[in-house]
């Protein structure tokens, strides 16, 4: 909008052409013979003061202030109505400044101090140029997919200058790596080893880069990890232990060849902690002594392993889920059925 939109009186709108006649020259056009136009950029930060200087003499009849066609001061009389312009209070009389508090984009442009000296007109040009640090507008959700799923992660971010996007991943087993840079990273058949936090680093060089993650859950079928075969003395305490890594976390269960145990019944315990089950034994007979199954199941898959439960001096695989007996596989079959006929 023109200087005669924001005044009151409409006569003044004469004024205001008077003035640009008189001494002002417009941006843009070349100066006359004998003027003298200097250019100068001033770089601030968003939400930042400029100060824009002028020099003058004593020689000085006449000066303004105008950013394009709008007058924002003249002499010492402030014609703009934006509270955030505010004429200097210069300790020499040589300079003629203004402060633009709270700088933002729009503020953005050529400012002219025009000047009128020996009836010669002269003016300082300078343009402003506001930086706007970068900033994430958008980022995906949280997902949580299969494995072997494709997925599309997207981080939008703005900034002057522009903002520049790259991508890093922070696996559970707390390793870090730099994945790319834009603003999208497509991730084909994915792998359990691909689940964790995606970080997006927006950055241009002003203030600190904005961070932000997104979390990408991978669910995938049970994996035993360990099941290993323990040899107890009778009368002693034993403990099986199976673990199984699992997104959702598997839920188990013990089979003593194809007889499934429940805690509390037979002199056992079962106790589930996370990703471990313990079959527990207080006083291990004769009778305890044999094969076991530990089973681990989701919605993703359902595995087991084998373990042997031995007595002193008695032949055993320490590997314990090496192999499984036939009927470990007729019971592989039949809990499996199961647990698909339960979901």
């Amino acid at each position: 909008m023109g200087i005669c939109g924001y005044l009151a009186v409409p006569g003044k709108c004469l004024v205001v052409l008077g003035l640009k006649l008189l001494f002002l020259v417009p941006a843009g056009v070349p100066a006359r013979s004998g003027d003298s136009v200097l250019k100068d950029n001033i770089t601030v930060r968003q939400g930042d003061s400029a100060v824009l200087k002028c020099n003058v003499d004593s020689k000085v009849s006449r000066v303004a202030w105008l950013n394009r066609t709008t007058i924002l001061f003249a002499g010492s009389e402030k014609w703009s109505l934006d509270p955030r312009v505010i004429l200097m209070e210069n300790t020499a009389v040589t300079e003629y400044s203004i402060k633009i508090q709270n700088v933002d984009v729009h503020d953005e442009g050529p400012y002219v101090c025009s000047i009128l000296t020996n009836k010669k007109p002269k003016s300082t040009k300078v343009h402003l140029i506001v930086q706007v640090p970068a900033r994430i507008t958008n980022i995906s959700k949280n997902i949580t997919v299969n494995e072997g799923s494709n997925i599309n992660l997207m981080c939008l971010a703005v900034g002057r200058p522009e903002a520049n996007v790259m991508w890093k991943h922070h696996s559970p087993r707390g390793t870090h790596t730099f994945l790319t840079e834009g603003e999208h990273v497509e991730l084909a058949a994915i792998t359990k080893e691909q689940s964790g936090t995606y970080e997006c680093i927006a950055s241009n060089g002003i203030l600190e880069p904005d961070v932000r993650t997104v979390q990408v859950t991978v669910n995938y079928p049970p994996f035993i990890s360990k099941a290993r075969s323990t040899g107890t003395p009778i009368g002693q305490k034993g403990i099986l232990q199976c673990e199984a890594s699992a997104v959702p976390r598997a839920e188990f269960e013990w089979y003593k060849e194809d007889r499934r145990l429940f805690n509390g019944l037979n002199g056992v315990k079962i106790e589930n902690q996370g990703r471990q089950s313990m079959l527990v034994f207080f006083n291990v007979s004769e009778e305890d002594y044999g094969n076991y199954t530990c089973v681990a199941m989701n919605t993703m898959g359902i595995t087991n392993a084998s373990i042997i439960l031995y007595g002193p001096g008695a032949m055993h695989d320490v590997n314990g889920a090496a192999g499984l007996p036939q009927c470990s596989i007729c019971l592989l079959l039949i809990v499996t059925l199961f647990y698909l006929l339960k979901f």
